[in-house]
């Protein structure tokens, strides 16, 4: 009782409404329990097309603190050896025989389907949003986030949170004026030891790519400390030698 009194009183100093207060610290908390700040795993991306003929990619990726993320391709065999890094808002390809790092954007997809590179090099959602609302529903929390920049591949999100695990179950990404690009379905909750307990498979599907799916899968998710150089472009043709 008393700190929901304290939370409001600051609120009402600083302007701001007290849900917002409490909705940020809860999207923080939505993050830790997804991710620890820095760590590392393994990653099958799916691809399901309506015939049902399907692609797969399986990636190692690293992150360091809220806005470093760096991922290497391991398979299938013509995609090998390449690997992507993302620095805040911005990213890279690195393709061997190209030689050097190109920029990419968030709105791209280096492995097609519904999945793009912001989704698969994902932030930290408190990084990239700020929450304008919630509400309350049975054993659910619902988020509105709004981007904090234009730069973000969504400019709102709908989430929906476990109270009990504090785990997204549902997120919804929109556009400004409210249209409905993809929908991410957060499934199967696994403990990969170390105090890691997050859903292991995101599901995803969009009214834009009727009939397609994508599925990313995660495993061997552990908490590890990196250098700052591992996220640098020199470093990216290096990426194999932290497996």
């Amino acid at each position: 009782m008393i700190k929901t009194i304290v939370v409001a009183l600051i609120a009402i100093l600083l302007g701001a409404p007290a849900f917002a207060l409490d909705g940020d610290r809860l999207l923080e908390q939505v993050d830790r329990g997804l991710n620890p700040e820095s760590y590392e795993m393994y990653r099958k991306l799916i691809n399901v097309e309506p015939s049902g003929a399907k692609k797969e990619f399986t990636l190692f990726s690293v992150k360091k603190g809220k806005d470093k993320i760096a991922a290497l391709f391991l398979a299938p065999a013509s995609e090998k050896g390449r690997s992507t890094l993302r620095l805040g808002d911005n990213m890279w390809l690195y393709i061997p025989n190209v030689g050097k790092p190109i920029r990419i954007t968030s709105l791209q997809s280096i492995v097609g389907g519904v999945f793009n590179n912001a989704d698969i090099l994902n932030l930290d959602y408190s990084t990239e949003y700020n929450v304008e609302k919630l509400e309350e529903a049975g054993g659910e929390i619902l988020l509105y986030l709004k981007a904090k920049t234009k730069e973000v591949a969504y400019d709102r999100l709908k989430m929906w949170v476990d109270k009990k695990q504090t785990q997204p179950v549902k997120v919804e990404c929109l556009t400004e004026a409210g249209m409905l690009i993809k929908t991410l379905y957060f499934k199967d909750r696994k403990d990969f030891g170390g105090g890691i307990a997050r859903p292991s498979v995101i599901e995803t599907d969009s009214p834009l790519f009727k009939g397609y799916k994508s599925v990313m899968i995660y495993a061997k998710v552990k908490k590890r400390d990196f250098k700052d150089e591992v996220f640098t472009l020199t470093f990216m043709p290096n990426l194999e030698s932290l497996r």
